[in-house]
């Protein structure tokens, strides 16, 4: 898959174990592997959603920084509401 609402479509299924997640997709007007984390974050702070093992692999070094933040803040709330 290549833009962000097929990833989140998958997620929405609840059968994602892992994700590994690139920012820069090629078109930052459908979105970007980060608003796939803002996703993520939202449905679990929101709906109790269980996030997956999330990766990323992304070049772009500042944007790649960005995504392990909110990696982390997912993670930390899912620490703090076991």
């Amino acid at each position: 898959m290549r833009w962000p609402e097929e990833a989140i479509a998958l997620l929405e299924l609840g059968s994602v174990c892992e994700i590994s997640l690139d920012h820069d997709l090629g078109d930052d007007e459908r979105g970007t592997g980060y608003d796939v984390i803002l996703w993520i974050e939202e449905a679990v702070i929101l709906r109790g959603f269980q996030a997956p093992k999330i990766r990323v692999h992304s070049a772009n070094a500042s944007a790649r920084e960005k995504m392990l933040s909110g990696i982390g803040s997912i993670e930390r709330y899912q620490r703090a509401t076991r």
